[in-house]
């Protein structure tokens, strides 16, 4: 049986592009919750794992933090693709 996404290596790679691209845009966990509407547990448990994410919610966020989704994905496939060099 194959693991659920949210357990993958690749996962953390995307809560921890997640994070620095909120950082990028200088917001903090409480501000993009509210831009978000929700509250600021949900931006926490994003970036630590908890929480798996589908396409809009991270269309949402990448909106939010000012970065086109086309450019996260590119800067997640590029960080997946050093980490597979790693190891």
């Amino acid at each position: 049986m194959a693991k659920k996404s949210i357990h993958r290596p690749e996962y953390k790679i995307l809560t921890k592009l997640v994070r620095k691209m909120r950082d990028e845009a200088k917001l903090d966990q409480v501000d993009l919750a509210d831009l978000l509407v929700r509250p600021q547990s949900y931006v926490s448990n994003v970036e630590r794992g908890q929480r798996r994410l589908d396409l809009l919610e991270l269309r949402d966020i990448c909106m939010h933090c000012g970065l086109d989704m086309v450019e996260f994905v590119r800067r997640f496939e590029e960080a997946v693709a050093e980490a597979s060099r790693k190891h």
